[in-house]
């Protein structure tokens, strides 16, 4: 469960760069937004793979 939580850290600690690129086209934001998105994927693939395994241990 703790890595769900720090999934959603990561995403209310990105937010604000996700509103200056969007609402203000601040274009170092947006770089900051995809670096941030791109450690969202491979946290939520690591997630991904710790289930799997622990799946396979019970069954």
């Amino acid at each position: 469960m703790n890595r769900y939580k720090e999934v959603q850290q990561m995403m209310s600690s990105i937010e604000e760069d996700a509103k200056k690129f969007y609402e203000s086209g601040n274009k170092a934001a947006g770089t900051r937004l995809r670096k941030a998105m791109m450690d969202l994927k491979n946290l939520a693939q690591e997630i991904r793979n710790e289930v799997s395994e622990l799946k396979k241990k019970e069954a």
